[in-house]
C-alpha cells in the first residue's frame, strides 16, 4: 500500500471506473456502495443504483451502513420490499442492464463464489453467513462484479461449495445448465483487476495495481493465472480520491 491511498481505496475506484451511466447496480453497503457512490458523483451521474430492501435510485447524500439504514430511502423514485427489488433484478428488460456486485470466502477461476462453508459441508471448519441474495444476483443479472482480497485461500482451484454461479466448467457451461444471460466480468482484489477470457471463461489478469505486479498476483492465487499481458492500472486521480473522501465517506466509516 502506497501512503498516499490503500488498498480498499483503490478498489473502489477500480470498480467505480468501470460503472457507466446506462448500468443499473444492484449493492450491498460497504466496497459496492462506496464504487457506485464514486461512479454516480464522478463519470456516471446518470447510472441507478438499487437495495434489496426495496429502495431505487435514492440520492444517497450521506452513506448508508445498511440496506435497511432510512437514508436508502431518501430522494427515492421508488420505496418497495424485497420482492419488488428481486422482480426488478430478474425482470427481462431491466435485468439485462443491472451490474450486480458480490463477495465471498472463495472464488475459482471461472468465478464461482463460495460463501457458505468452508471445509466439508456437514463437519466444516467455518460456517458462513451462506447466499442471502447472492445466487439470485449471480443468477440472473446481465453482469456480476465481485470484491475479494486477493490470497491463495481465497482464489483456490477448488471451491468447498458452491454458492453462487460464475462461469461454472467455463465455455458454454453457463447457458447449457440454463442460464441464458449474466456471468462474471470483473473481480477486484487488492492486487488488480481480473477479467474472464469471453471463448474458455477462465479468469486472467487484466491489470495490477502500481505497488504490486503480475508475478504477486500468480503467488497470492492458488491457481494458474495467465498474467502475461496485463497492464497497469492507472492510480486514482486527485479528483477520485476527493470524492470519494469527503462526499462518499467523509466520516471514513468504511474507509476508516
Amino acid at each position: 500500500m502506497r501512503e498516499d491511498y490503500s488498498d480498499m481505496e483503490m478498489m473502489a475506484i477500480a470498480c467505480a471506473r468501470r460503472i457507466t451511466n446506462q448500468d443499473v447496480v444492484f449493492c450491498g453497503t460497504g466496497l459496492p456502495l462506496l464504487a457506485a457512490m464514486t461512479a454516480k458523483m464522478t463519470h456516471a451521474p446518470h447510472c441507478v443504483v438499487f437495495f434489496e430492501t426495496g429502495a431505487l435510485d435514492p440520492q444517497l447524500e450521506e452513506l448508508p451502513l445498511s440496506v435497511a439504514d432510512s437514508r436508502v430511502m431518501q430522494g427515492a423514485s421508488h420505496l418497495g420490499g424485497l420482492a419488488d427489488a428481486f422482480a426488478f433484478m430478474q425482470n427481462r428488460f431491466t435485468g439485462p442492464r443491472v451490474v450486480g456486485i458480490l463477495s465471498g470466502a472463495q472464488i475459482d477461476a471461472y468465478g464461482n463464489l463460495n460463501s457458505t462453508v468452508i471445509g466439508d459441508y456437514e463437519r466444516p471448519t467455518v460456517r458462513l453467513p451462506g447466499s442471502g441474495g447472492a445466487c439470485d444476483v449471480a443468477s440472473f443479472v446481465g453482469h456480476t462484479f465481485v470484491f475479494m482480497r486477493h490470497e491463495r485461500r481465497r482464489f483456490v482451484e477448488r471451491l468447498d461449495y458452491v454458492t453462487s454461479p460464475g462461469w461454472l466448467d467455463g465455455g458454454d457451461s453457463r447457458q447449457r445448465r440454463g442460464l441464458p444471460r449474466g456471468g462474471p466480468e470483473a473481480v477486484f482484489t487488492t492486487l488488480g483487476v481480473m477479467r474472464f477470457d469471453p471463448q474458455t471463461r477462465r479468469m486472467y489478469l487484466s491489470t495490477y495495481y502500481e505497488n504490486s505486479s503480475p508475478e504477486e498476483v500468480q503467488d497470492n492465487t492458488g491457481f494458474e493465472i495467465e498474467v502475461k499481458d496485463a497492464k497497469v492500472e492507472k492510480p486514482p486521480t486527485d479528483d477520485e480520491l476527493n470524492v470519494l473522501r469527503t462526499k462518499v465517506d467523509p466520516l471514513h466509516l468504511i474507509l476508516q
